[in-house]
């Protein structure tokens, strides 16, 4: 044994001393102890002080103390594998020795030094330490049990999965049955690091718990009013993650369960209630849910009523006795981020717009962003939201005996939260609501001017929540008078009010899309005059429905008028906004939705936004570089900046067709996406794809020379993992072929086979079903003998993926190509050709040569199998599409 280590006086008062420090509120005093720290650090034996602080030093303060063991465990985090054995060791030694130590922040910082070791890989190389620690628990010393607990509670969640496998000899058959017994401690504190260990292997189903399920389900009901909130806050916890994955144990108690929930949903810790009330969205997603749920119905609607209203502390921290603080500029802290999503292909269906696959804006969580995330009310207003979907209009007979006694409360905060019901089960409940939507619309109207701020806000969501039936409705009803106050809000002299104000406006002007086109000098006045009243973040929400309401009205947006309008303020923005603003991600998207409706409209801005945006991914592009070769020098960029710019330019290439050609032919754009199609990040990749296939619809001839650089890359892009990327390569594939013609021919095995596996495999996306069909249909109009004779391996699954589809020109090349290619290879469709008769069937008004390819098909199919044949075949039809082919095809 190597002698005692011992610090040496002079360093440990030196170390102190930058303790001390490193504790007091100024940045510059902050800054020099950062780099002071630096500097330590090469010193071999400074993480032996560290140590000796914390476990050690007891004439020390414990904060001082405990701080030196954060600052060692940022040190272990960040350099552990440079550490000498001889200081690791002293370290590892240290904290299994104090563990146990009086003072519980001393116990909790060593617990947290020595998850950190143990995470770093070292479990392996730490093999005493989970056999020790758990003989601790067995220590007649409370200090020392409550310690070893509360390390192997963070070891637990650290390193869950290394603990269930192979590399360690399974240590958990002993820790699961071990930490089961310690569930009746007489202390509740270790009673709560009991099922918190536990809990970690619930979701996984690791092996270890699930032979002994029943023991823990046995122990978790013992446990289930126990008087230590924390311990009821676990008990629910586990609860809930059970239902997800051991629903089969807990279905014979599953009355007994929902009278417990019921319970904890009002349990007068919040923490309690809150664990609590996720049970019932847990539960919305169970198959059962319906038939355990039917009858409690009655109990639980209240209780999750009622939780929806705004607690005490909730309306301290929304400062909701302060109704104008519009000149009150904002704190950075609280604007979130934003994500930008990039532009993914589409194709329009029957009778709508664009479908979004996963239409996020809608959910619960547009009201309060800034208070502490999720609480007692946001959780109790999905599981509404969730089991409005589940019980539909059966709900409603709970709940609105209820809605009319909130509605038209005296107390605000009351009011307020029926409002947020009302909200809640608009997308449940939505038919039986219509009955009462003529009296309920008008009194909502009423309620945006409220003289509570919170009323107001809280409106605003409920109402866009029923934009959709608004809009079905005469428009001077409902839509107008609804539009007017909301444009009230936007202008409202309360932050909060304005936020959702704009983010209703941006959902109405979705549903409304073309009936807006008669108020848009109205909308427009409002919208640009928030422009100089907004504070920081609620500019940002402003950019979203301006680009909104572009996309909502496109090119009825390109008036003079108009233009003068919206484009001074926006590029006046854009001046003002540094290159490294992320700012500019909001601005960019507005202004690349602004673009594509205004066409030719946006000319005369068309040529400093263009090249910014090429600045823009050279800069990004260039940066990346230098991190690569040098990635102690050079911060790694931004890519955001980059993925928004090539976004903005498809923007441009769209809306403004073959007038960007001099632009393109001015930079070097196609050398810039070249790189970003190769960069490793997805988002990246996504986004040049887009803009290759606008470019090529807009100035092929720029395209052109680097086709043979630009299909290897397509080709291994062609992969269905990365859904938006593989989606947008195929797009461009299809829209390079139509410009290609016949010369596509040496690119056609550089994809098809992909191609061909993508449409065959189940559950893929309809948008990239959709895209895959045309590609496939594109190719084989432009090189018919090479895609042919695959024909009978695709054309199933071809023909529906495109039968919902509008008649367009995408559709219009395809079909075109899927002709051509059954007359060089009819026997690839003799099998199918009932899926081909359903995909004619569903074009409404083909151009007349495409409808005489078809009618020679099937007549030339008919005659081919004779008249008896041909009877029996199109017997199977389901009616009217027997009726659709005889009237349009006469067969």
């Amino acid at each position: 044994m190597e002698c005692e280590w011992k610090p040496d006086e002079q360093g440990l008062q030196q170390i102190l001393q930058l303790l001390k420090e490193s504790q007091s509120p100024d940045t510059s005093t902050q800054r020099s102890v950062q780099q002071r720290l630096e500097q330590l650090n090469q010193f071999p034996d400074f993480n032996n002080y560290l140590i000796f602080v914390l476990t050690k030093l007891k004439s020390e303060d414990e904060p001082t103390r405990s701080l030196s063991g954060l600052i060692l465990k940022n040190n272990v985090k960040a350099h552990y594998q440079n550490f000498p054995n001889g200081v690791s060791d002293f370290i590892k030694s240290e904290c299994l020795q104090n563990i146990g130590d009086s003072s519980p922040l001393i116990r909790a910082t060593v617990g947290i030094l020595i998850t950190t070791i143990a995470s770093k890989g070292e479990l392996q190389n730490w093999p005493e330490l989970l056999p020790k620690l758990c003989l601790l628990l067995d220590s007649e010393d409370y200090n020392t049990c409550e310690g070893a607990f509360g390390a192997l509670q963070k070891i637990c969640e650290d390193s869950a999965e290394i603990l269930d496998s192979d590399m360690l000899d399974r240590p958990l058959n002993v820790m699961i049955p071990k930490f089961l017994q310690f569930f009746k401690h007489n202390s509740p504190k270790i009673r709560s690091h009991a099922i918190a260990c536990v809990n970690q292997f619930i979701i996984s189903r690791t092996q270890a718990l699930m032979l002994h399920i029943d023991p823990f389900i046995e122990n978790l009901f013992a446990l289930a009013t126990d008087e230590e909130p924390e311990v009821r806050k676990n008990v629910c916890r586990a609860l809930v993650m059970l239902l997800e994955v051991r629903l089969d144990r807990l279905l014979p108690h599953m009355h007994n369960i929902i009278e417990y929930m019921l319970q904890r949903t009002q349990d007068h810790d919040e923490n309690v209630a809150l664990e609590a009330c996720e049970f019932w969205l847990t539960l919305a997603e169970q198959p059962v849910c319906k038939e355990v749920l039917c009858g409690h119905l009655s109990q639980l609607t209240p209780v999750l009523v009622n939780g929806m209203k705004y607690s005490e502390i909730d309306i301290i921290l929304l400062k909701g006795d302060i109704e104008e603080d519009e000149a009150i500029p904002d704190n950075e802290q609280d604007i979130r981020p934003r994500f930008h999503r990039s532009r993914t292909v589409a194709q329009q269906h029957e009778g709508d717009g664009i479908e979004d696959e996963d239409d996020e804006d809608d959910e619960l969580d547009d009201d309060d962003d800034t208070i502490s995330d999720w609480n007692l009310r946001k959780c109790s207003a999905a599981a509404l939201d969730v089991l409005a979907n589940v019980f539909r209009d059966d709900l409603l007979l709970h709940i609105l005996p209820l809605l009319k006694e909130l509605l038209f409360h005296p107390e605000w905060v009351v009011k307020e939260s029926g409002i947020l019901v009302l909200g809640a089960i608009a997308e449940g409940c939505m038919q039986g609501m219509i009955l009462y939507l003529p009296e309920l619309i008008p009194h909502l109207v009423q309620c945006l001017s409220d003289k509570k701020a919170l009323v107001r806000s809280i409106t605003c969501w409920t109402l866009s929540r029923y934009a959709h039936w608004v809009v079905s409705q005469p428009p001077d009803i409902y839509l107008k008078p609804l539009m007017t106050e909301l444009l009230k809000r936007i202008l409202d002299s309360n932050k909060r009010v304005q936020e959702a104000a704009c983010s209703a406006f941006a959902t109405l002007e979705e549903e409304a899309c073309t009936e807006l086109v008669p108020y848009l000098a109205f909308i427009l006045d409002t919208l640009v005059f928030a422009f100089n009243k907004y504070q920081h973040k609620n500019l940002l929400i402003l950019y979203d429905a301006i680009g909104t309401l572009a996309d909502s009205v496109g090119h009825h947006l390109n008036k003079p008028e108009y233009i003068q309008m919206l484009m001074p303020p926006l590029i006046q923005k854009w001046n003002q906004l540094k290159d490294e603003d992320k700012d500019l991600f909001p601005l960019l998207e507005c202004l690349s939705s602004v673009a594509t409706a205004l066409q030719s409209g946006f000319l005369p801005y068309c040529e400093p936004v263009y090249q910014r945006c090429v600045n823009l991914v050279q800069k990004t592009l260039a940066q990346a570089m230098l991190h690569q070769s040098q990635p102690d020098q050079y911060e790694s960029p931004d890519k955001d900046f980059m993925i928004v710019a090539l976004d903005l330019l498809s923007g441009l290439a769209e809306g403004l067709g073959g007038t960007i050609e001099q632009l393109v032919a001015r930079s070097n754009i196609l050398t810039l996406m070249y790189q970003c199609m190769q960069d490793k990040m997805p988002e990246v990749r996504q986004s040049s794809f887009a803009l290759l296939g606008d470019l090529t619809k807009a100035c092929f001839q720029h395209v052109k020379p680097c086709i043979a650089d630009f299909m290897p890359i397509l080709g291994t892009n062609l992969n269905p993992e990365l859904i938006s990327v593989c989606n947008n390569a195929t797009w461009a594939i299809g829209e390079i072929s139509i410009q290609m013609g016949p010369e596509m021919q040496p690119y056609i095995a550089m994809v098809l086979h992909q191609l061909v596996e993508i449409i065959n495999r189940p559950n893929t996306p309809k948008t990239l079903l959709e895209n895959t069909a045309i590609t496939i249909g594109r190719l084989g109009y432009v090189c018919p003998q090479e895609v042919a004779p695959m024909l009978q391996q695709f054309i199933r699954p071809w023909c529906t993926s495109l039968r919902n589809i509008r008649d367009n020109e995408e559709k219009d090349s395809a079909f075109r190509g899927i002709c051509t290619m059954i007359s060089v290879n009819p026997g690839g469709v003799v099998q199918d050709f009932i899926f081909f008769c359903d995909a004619v069937a569903s074009w409404v008004n083909p151009k007349d040569d495409l409808r005489d390819m078809f009618c020679k098909i099937l007549h030339g199919f008919k005659n081919q199998v004779g008249e008896e044949n041909w009877r029996r075949f199109s017997d199977q039809f389901p009616m009217p599409l027997k009726e659709r082919l005889a009237t349009f095809y006469g067969v």
